[in-house]
């Protein structure tokens, strides 16, 4: 869906299968693109780890269509939320994003 709208797209397995988590966080930091995800221990690397970030999107107990439809919702409605790194957690029953900004500043 993301390659149909037209956006670069390079997932995890393409770069290896069994990079860590730390690898892929940097890589996606490096190139500025989105971490789009299911694990949540890229939580830990930013929030315990201080590591830096782009914008990171995890994904919770959803299927495969409704992730579809809430990155949709994403672009459309929080867009400028991702370009400035914000941190996403998506359910079922709500998005929930915290800035960069406040991230930076210690919030919790």
């Amino acid at each position: 869906m993301l390659t149909d709208l037209g956006h670069d797209v390079l997932s995890g397995v393409e770069v290896d299968p069994r990079a860590a988590d730390e690898v892929l966080l940097t890589l996606a930091n490096q190139e500025q693109r989105v971490l789009v995800t299911e694990d949540k221990d890229f939580g830990e690397l930013v929030f315990v780890r201080h590591l830096p970030h782009p914008c990171i999107i995890r994904f919770v107990d959803m299927q495969a269509v409704e992730k579809v439809a809430a990155m949709r919702e994403l672009i459309e409605q929080h867009a400028d939320a991702m370009h400035e790194g914000a941190l996403i957690v998506v359910t079922r029953r709500r998005v929930r994003i915290r800035s960069r900004k406040r991230n930076e500043q210690g919030d919790d």
